[in-house]
């Protein structure tokens, strides 16, 4: 395809990743009911890697040694993010563990502080205080106490940012495609063992058809379109645009929830959810978008 049919197909695909992933986190509620989370994962991140091995088979041409280890980090933080994630999702409704799930986006920049020493900015700053007062109004009770599947979400959001720093530490000069059919099959492998270890592999009259559609949803659709939508959205269409468009997954994740797994909708919770989407296209725009208008608008009085 040609550079302008791509840059015309960038944002829907961006837009469609950001569904996929929101509408999953229902799909995953109904299917982590049945099935035990690491076995979940493994069948899951198993399906990925061959899904995106067989998607990018000409790649294979570029593979060095050192992808094992660069996919075992990487790997590593993606299944301890997805693993707490999911348990969380236990513990809390669909909508809440969307959104205290976007928290990640505004802990990256201090991850980077510590890590890359790149000083956060006071956009950053701005978005961190909104963002704990969002988390504030989502996870506290009338008593003043937060659940533990909101914990849980809170501490996968910090993973979540983790795994987002190493995979900028590791992947450069990397084909970031084959990178991440290794990530899957790390994340596949400690899934599959901490299942063995911990957990009893379900009867196979779990399987019904419903839960293999959902299955087959989270390998197919959140796992391998998604991500290759994100990667081709990201490439043709600037960085600003983009992180805001895929950072409405939470804003679809509570949609999705409430329309079809009847998720509860209370003032404090829609403020909370403003609040934490605010912070997170603050953390990520610095609200370049407001900027820019201005300046039109500045140089049309003068015109």
């Amino acid at each position: 395809m040609n550079e302008t049919v791509m840059r015309r197909l960038a944002k829907p695909m961006l837009f469609a990743a950001a569904f996929i992933w929101g509408s999953s986190f229902f799909i995953m509620k109904g299917a982590v009911d049945v099935i035990p989370t690491f076995y979940l994962l493994a069948i899951r991140f198993t399906g990925g890697a061959l899904l995106l091995s067989l998607v990018c088979w000409k790649k294979w041409r570029e593979l060095t040694r050192d992808y094992l280890w660069r996919g075992a980090v990487i790997g590593g933080f993606l299944f301890l993010a997805y693993s707490i994630q999911t348990f969380g999702l236990m513990g809390t409704t669909p909508s809440k563990n969307a959104f205290l799930t976007a928290v990640y986006c505004v802990l990256v920049p201090f991850l980077y502080w510590a890590v890359m020493h790149r000083r956060p900015d006071r956009y950053n700053i701005l978005a961190a205080v909104l963002c704990v007062s969002g988390v504030g109004l989502v996870s506290l009770t009338d008593a003043l106490t937060v659940t533990w599947g909101d914990a849980l979400t809170l501490v996968c959001a910090f993973f979540y940012a983790a795994h987002i720093v190493a995979v900028a530490k590791v992947s450069p000069g990397k084909d970031i495609y084959l990178l991440t059919v290794f990530q899957f099959a790390w994340a596949a492998v400690y899934a599959w063992i901490c299942g063995l270890l911990f957990q009893q592999f379900p009867p196979l009259s779990v399987f019904r058809p419903d839960v293999i559609v959902q299955l087959a949803y989270l390998t197919v659709m959140a796992t391998t379109v998604a991500l290759l939508f994100q990667n081709v959205g990201q490439v043709w269409s600037d960085p600003a645009s983009a992180s805001v468009i895929l950072s409405l997954e939470s804003v679809f994740g509570v949609l999705c929830s409430v329309i079809f797994y009847g998720d509860p909708v209370t003032g404090r919770l829609l403020a909370g959810f403003a609040l934490i989407f605010v912070a997170v296209v603050c953390s990520e725009t610095k609200f370049q978008f407001l900027r820019r208008k201005k300046e039109k608008t500045a140089l049309s009085s003068e015109l």
